[in-house]
C-alpha cells in the first residue's frame, strides 16, 4: 500500500506529468514569465468555467481578499462580519486594512455562516459580509444576499475551499460558489481542489467597475503604465502557475467527483459509529470536500489522533483556535462573543485524508484504523 498522505500532490502531478511538463516548457520557451499567454488563457478559461464576466488573477488567496476589500473603499472602523471558525486569512486582511472584524457563529451541519447569528451582528457600522464556503460546502448565499440587499451591504465570498461547488437557489437556478456575491476570492494553494505548483489566487465579479478597480489595485494601482490612480499592491499570478492551472482546470470536476467518492466511502463506513458525526451536505450545496471533517462525541481527541498516528494515518485539526480567541485580536478580548457552536466545534473536529489519488486499499485501511479506536 502506498503511504497515506493528507494531500497527495505528487501522484496527482504524475498522472498529468506529460501535459504539465509540456505546458511549463511552452512558458519557458516563450520567456513570458509574467502576464504571459498562459495567464490570459487561464483567466478566460476560469471565467468560462465559473460563468462569471470578469476574473482577475493575483498572487494568492489572502491577496485576493485584501484586494477585494480595498476595492470597496471601506474606511477604518467599518465593521466586517465573518465567521470565527475559519482560517485566519479571512479576518487577517480585515485587521491589516484597519477594519473591525465582527465574528459570527456557524451552522453545526455545514460549518458555514449561521444566518441568525449574522442577523444579530448587523449594526449601523456594518459594511461588508464575508461568508466562507468552509471545507467545500457552500454558505447559505441566497439568504445572505437577501440580508445584504436589505441593509445595503457588500458581500465577498471566501471561496478558497470550494471552487467548483454548485449552489442551487430556491427557484432551481444553479451558480458556482464565488460568483454569487459582489466579489468572489479564491486560492490556488497546492493543496486546494484546484491547486497550483506554488502560490496563486483569483478574484471574480460580474461588476465591470469593481473588476477594473481590482485589476488596477493588483498592479500597483495603475490605469496605464506609470500612471497610478489608486493605492495598490503588487499581486500577480505568474505564467508557469497559470500553465499548470490551465491543465488542472479541465480536470476540476473529475477531481471534485473523486473527493465526493472518498467522502461517500467514509460516511457509509462510519454510519454505525455513534461517537462520530460525519459531514453532510444540505440540499442547496454540492459539497466538494476540500476537507472531510468528523465531529467526535465524548472522545479524547488527542488519544484518537495518537491512535491514528501509530498506524501512520494522518489527520488534521482545522482549526484549533477560532478567530475570536486569537492573540492578534487581543484588543477585543472584552467583547462578549456569543458563538456556542464555534466553541463546541473547536475541541471536537478532526479531518481525515481526502484527495484525488486515494485508492480503496488506503480507504479501507483508514476506516479500519478509525473503527479500531472504538472497539
Amino acid at each position: 500500500m502506498r503511504k497515506i498522505q493528507m494531500v497527495d500532490t505528487k501522484n496527482q502531478y504524475l498522472a498529468i506529468k506529460e501535459e504539465v511538463d509540456g505546458a511549463i516548457q511552452d512558458v519557458l520557451d516563450s520567456a513570458a514569465y509574467i502576464n504571459g499567454k498562459a495567464v490570459k488563457d487561464f483567466t478566460q478559461n476560469l471565467s468560462t468555467y465559473l460563468g462569471v464576466d470578469h476574473v482577475i488573477p493575483c498572487a494568492n488567496g489572502t491577496d485576493a481578499l485584501q484586494i477585494a476589500m480595498m476595492a470597496l473603499d471601506l474606511k477604518p472602523g467599518d465593521e466586517i462580519i465573518t465567521p470565527s471558525f475559519t482560517y485566519i486569512a479571512t479576518t487577517e486582511v480585515v485587521a491589516l486594512l484597519g477594519l473591525k472584524p465582527v465574528f459570527v457563529d456557524v451552522d453545526p451541519i455545514t460549518f458555514c455562516m449561521d444566518i441568525e447569528s449574522l442577523k444579530k451582528a448587523i449594526t449601523s457600522k456594518t459594511k461588508l459580509i464575508v461568508p466562507v464556503h468552509l471545507y467545500g460546502h457552500a454558505a447559505p448565499m441566497e439568504e445572505i444576499m437577501e440580508i445584504a440587499k436589505a441593509h445595503n451591504l457588500f458581500v465577498i465570498e471566501d471561496n478558497a475551499q470550494a471552487i467548483g461547488c454548485d449552489y442551487t437557489f430556491s427557484n432551481g437556478v444553479t451558480k458556482k460558489t464565488g460568483t454569487i456575491g459582489h466579489i468572489g476570492a479564491t486560492s490556488f494553494y497546492p493543496s486546494k481542489n484546484l491547486g497550483a505548483f506554488g502560490d496563486g489566487g483569483a478574484l471574480c465579479t460580474n461588476d465591470k467597475v469593481l473588476a477594473d478597480k481590482m485589476t488596477m489595485i493588483a498592479n500597483h494601482g495603475q490605469s496605464a503604465r506609470y500612471y497610478h490612480d489608486v493605492v495598490g499592491c503588487n499581486s500577480r499570478l505568474d505564467s508557469i502557475q497559470a500553465a499548470v492551472l490551465n491543465i488542472k482546470l479541465k480536470k476540476l470536476d473529475a477531481y471534485n467527483a473523486s473527493r465526493q467518492a472518498v467522502a461517500k466511502y467514509y460516511s457509509n463506513a462510519f454510519a454505525s459509529v455513534k461517537e462520530i458525526t460525519t459531514p453532510s451536505s444540505l440540499h442547496y450545496s454540492k459539497h466538494v470536500y476540500h476537507q472531510y471533517t468528523l465531529q467526535l462525541k465524548g472522545v479524547d481527541r488527542d488519544k484518537f489522533i495518537a491512535h491514528l498516528s501509530a498506524k501512520e494515518i494522518p489527520c488534521m485539526i482545522y482549526y484549533p483556535v477560532p478567530g475570536h480567541l486569537q492573540k492578534m485580536f487581543g484588543e477585543q478580548k472584552n467583547t462578549n462573543w456569543n458563538l456556542p457552536i464555534t466553541d463546541s466545534l473547536t475541541p471536537c473536529v478532526c479531518s481525515l485524508p481526502v484527495h484525488t489519488e486515494m485508492d480503496e486499499q488506503q480507504l479501507a485501511y483508514i476506516v479500519d484504523g478509525v473503527k479500531s479506536f472504538f472497539n
